[in-house]
Protein backbone atom coordinates (compact mmCIF):
# COMPACT_ATOMS: atom_id res chain seq x y z
CA UNK A 1 0.00 0.00 0.00
CA UNK A 2 1.49 2.84 -0.79
CA UNK A 3 1.18 6.63 1.46
CA UNK A 4 -1.44 7.84 -0.57
CA UNK A 5 -3.63 4.77 -0.21
CA UNK A 6 -3.57 4.91 3.87
CA UNK A 7 -6.72 5.83 5.80
CA UNK A 8 -5.99 8.99 6.90
CA UNK A 9 -7.88 7.63 10.18
CA UNK A 10 -4.71 5.20 10.64
CA UNK A 11 -2.17 7.92 9.92
CA UNK A 12 -0.15 8.33 12.73
CA UNK A 13 1.22 11.57 14.45
CA UNK A 14 4.47 13.09 15.24
CA UNK A 15 6.21 12.08 18.14
CA UNK A 16 8.90 14.02 19.53
CA UNK A 17 11.67 13.03 22.33
CA UNK A 18 14.61 14.63 23.08
CA UNK A 19 16.63 13.83 20.16
CA UNK A 20 14.40 12.07 17.86
CA UNK A 21 11.37 12.71 16.24
CA UNK A 22 8.81 9.44 14.47
CA UNK A 23 6.64 11.49 11.76
CA UNK A 24 4.35 9.62 9.24
CA UNK A 25 6.69 8.31 6.13
CA UNK A 26 6.40 10.44 3.42
CA UNK A 27 7.07 9.10 -0.06
CA UNK A 28 10.60 11.22 -0.43
CA UNK A 29 11.68 9.44 2.73
CA UNK A 30 11.91 5.85 0.58
CA UNK A 31 14.71 6.79 -1.32
CA UNK A 32 16.77 7.26 2.03
CA UNK A 33 15.22 4.27 3.59
CA UNK A 34 15.50 1.73 0.69
CA UNK A 35 19.23 2.85 1.29
CA UNK A 36 19.08 2.24 4.45
CA UNK A 37 18.29 -1.49 4.43
CA UNK A 38 20.96 -1.70 2.21
CA UNK A 39 23.43 -0.95 4.74
CA UNK A 40 25.53 -4.41 6.20
CA UNK A 41 24.78 -3.46 9.37
CA UNK A 42 21.03 -3.48 8.89
CA UNK A 43 20.49 -5.94 5.46
CA UNK A 44 22.44 -8.84 7.84
CA UNK A 45 19.34 -8.61 9.93
CA UNK A 46 16.32 -8.41 7.48
CA UNK A 47 14.50 -10.57 4.71
CA UNK A 48 16.65 -10.81 1.95
CA UNK A 49 15.69 -7.70 -0.72
CA UNK A 50 16.53 -8.83 -4.43
CA UNK A 51 15.41 -5.50 -6.09
CA UNK A 52 14.31 -2.19 -5.39
CA UNK A 53 10.77 -3.12 -5.61
CA UNK A 54 11.12 -5.30 -2.92
CA UNK A 55 12.79 -3.13 -0.74
CA UNK A 56 9.78 -0.25 -1.63
CA UNK A 57 7.19 -2.86 -0.49
CA UNK A 58 8.52 -3.73 2.84
CA UNK A 59 9.07 0.62 3.71
CA UNK A 60 5.72 0.31 3.40
CA UNK A 61 4.95 -3.01 5.53
CA UNK A 62 2.93 -2.39 8.65
CA UNK A 63 -0.47 -0.59 9.78
CA UNK A 64 1.42 2.79 10.73
CA UNK A 65 5.03 3.40 9.16
CA UNK A 66 6.85 6.59 10.62
CA UNK A 67 10.06 7.82 9.49
CA UNK A 68 12.76 8.38 11.95
CA UNK A 69 14.52 11.38 11.89
CA UNK A 70 17.10 12.50 14.39
CA UNK A 71 18.38 16.35 13.67
CA UNK A 72 15.94 16.56 10.58
CA UNK A 73 17.50 13.79 8.58
CA UNK A 74 16.28 10.46 7.72
CA UNK A 75 17.71 7.81 10.46
CA UNK A 76 15.47 4.66 10.39
CA UNK A 77 11.92 3.24 10.08
CA UNK A 78 9.34 2.15 12.73
CA UNK A 79 6.32 0.07 11.72
CA UNK A 80 3.48 -0.39 13.87
CA UNK A 81 1.27 -3.08 13.51
CA UNK A 82 -2.32 -3.41 15.71
CA UNK A 83 -4.45 -6.21 16.28
CA UNK A 84 -8.02 -5.01 16.28
CA UNK A 85 -10.01 -8.47 17.57
CA UNK A 86 -10.52 -7.46 21.13
CA UNK A 87 -9.99 -10.88 22.68
CA UNK A 88 -6.36 -10.55 21.28
CA UNK A 89 -5.37 -6.84 20.78
CA UNK A 90 -2.21 -5.28 21.12
CA UNK A 91 0.10 -4.11 18.88
CA UNK A 92 3.66 -4.83 17.43
CA UNK A 93 6.79 -2.94 16.42
CA UNK A 94 9.84 -2.74 14.10
CA UNK A 95 12.90 -0.95 13.32
CA UNK A 96 15.79 0.02 11.94
CA UNK A 97 18.41 2.78 12.50
CA UNK A 98 21.33 3.64 9.48
CA UNK A 99 24.27 2.82 10.92
CA UNK A 100 25.69 5.87 11.44
CA UNK A 101 23.11 6.46 14.42
CA UNK A 102 23.43 2.90 16.23
CA UNK A 103 24.62 2.51 19.49
CA UNK A 104 23.59 5.70 21.03
CA UNK A 105 20.60 5.52 22.37
CA UNK A 106 18.53 6.84 19.69
CA UNK A 107 16.76 3.14 19.24
CA UNK A 108 15.97 2.94 22.48
CA UNK A 109 14.77 6.72 22.26
CA UNK A 110 12.74 5.93 18.88
CA UNK A 111 10.92 2.81 20.56
CA UNK A 112 9.97 4.16 24.44
CA UNK A 113 8.23 7.37 22.19
CA UNK A 114 6.15 4.26 20.06
CA UNK A 115 5.02 2.29 23.09
CA UNK A 116 4.81 5.22 25.09
CA UNK A 117 1.99 6.25 22.37
CA UNK A 118 0.83 2.81 21.77
CA UNK A 119 -0.19 2.56 25.56
CA UNK A 120 -0.83 5.79 26.25
CA UNK A 121 -2.99 7.04 23.45
CA UNK A 122 -3.86 4.11 20.99
CA UNK A 123 -5.13 1.83 24.61
CA UNK A 124 -2.77 -0.80 24.01
CA UNK A 125 -1.74 -2.80 26.96
CA UNK A 126 1.09 -5.32 25.26
CA UNK A 127 3.30 -4.16 22.46
CA UNK A 128 5.23 -6.65 21.29
CA UNK A 129 8.56 -7.21 19.17
CA UNK A 130 10.67 -10.18 17.03
CA UNK A 131 14.36 -9.28 16.51
CA UNK A 132 16.80 -12.32 15.47
CA UNK A 133 17.89 -14.13 18.28
CA UNK A 134 21.01 -12.89 17.31
CA UNK A 135 20.65 -9.74 16.92
CA UNK A 136 22.03 -8.89 20.51
CA UNK A 137 22.44 -4.82 19.74
CA UNK A 138 18.46 -4.84 19.21
CA UNK A 139 17.54 -7.08 21.88
CA UNK A 140 19.57 -4.88 24.70
CA UNK A 141 17.91 -1.92 22.76
CA UNK A 142 14.60 -3.16 23.57
CA UNK A 143 15.07 -4.65 26.66
CA UNK A 144 16.38 -1.02 28.18
CA UNK A 145 12.95 0.15 26.85
CA UNK A 146 11.36 -2.47 29.41
CA UNK A 147 10.67 -5.54 26.88
CA UNK A 148 11.00 -9.18 28.36
CA UNK A 149 11.84 -12.17 26.36
CA UNK A 150 8.61 -14.47 25.76
CA UNK A 151 10.12 -17.16 23.51
CA UNK A 152 12.37 -18.06 21.01
CA UNK A 153 10.89 -18.88 17.18
CA UNK A 154 12.50 -21.39 15.49
CA UNK A 155 13.57 -20.83 11.94
CA UNK A 156 10.64 -17.82 11.80
CA UNK A 157 11.91 -15.86 9.20
CA UNK A 158 14.72 -15.30 6.99
CA UNK A 159 17.41 -12.93 6.77
CA UNK A 160 20.23 -11.01 4.75
CA UNK A 161 22.13 -13.70 4.43
CA UNK A 162 18.35 -15.85 3.07
CA UNK A 163 18.78 -18.30 5.52
CA UNK A 164 16.39 -18.98 8.11
CA UNK A 165 16.95 -17.86 11.68
CA UNK A 166 15.80 -18.21 15.07
CA UNK A 167 14.17 -15.24 16.26
CA UNK A 168 13.04 -13.77 19.93
CA UNK A 169 10.02 -12.82 21.12
CA UNK A 170 9.67 -10.22 23.46
CA UNK A 171 6.76 -8.48 24.77
CA UNK A 172 6.17 -5.45 27.35
CA UNK A 173 3.09 -5.11 29.27
CA UNK A 174 1.51 -1.41 30.38
CA UNK A 175 1.57 -3.03 33.72
CA UNK A 176 5.08 -3.63 33.84
CA UNK A 177 6.33 -1.42 36.63
CA UNK A 178 9.61 -0.03 34.96
CA UNK A 179 7.80 1.19 31.95
CA UNK A 180 5.10 2.85 34.09
CA UNK A 181 7.49 4.30 36.29
CA UNK A 182 9.82 5.40 33.43
CA UNK A 183 6.79 7.08 31.54
CA UNK A 184 5.81 8.86 34.56
CA UNK A 185 9.26 10.24 34.49
CA UNK A 186 8.89 11.34 31.37
CA UNK A 187 11.79 8.78 29.45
Amino acid sequence: MSTGDRDPSSEPPVLEGERVVLRPLREEDVEPLVGILREPSVARWWNPLPDEAAARKAIHDGDMIFTVEVGGDVAGWLSVSEEPDPDFRHAGIDVFLTAERQDRGLGTEAVRLAVAWLIGQRGHHRVTIDPCAENVRAIRCYERVGFRPVGVMREYGRIGDGSLADHLLLDLLADDAGFVRDLRRGR
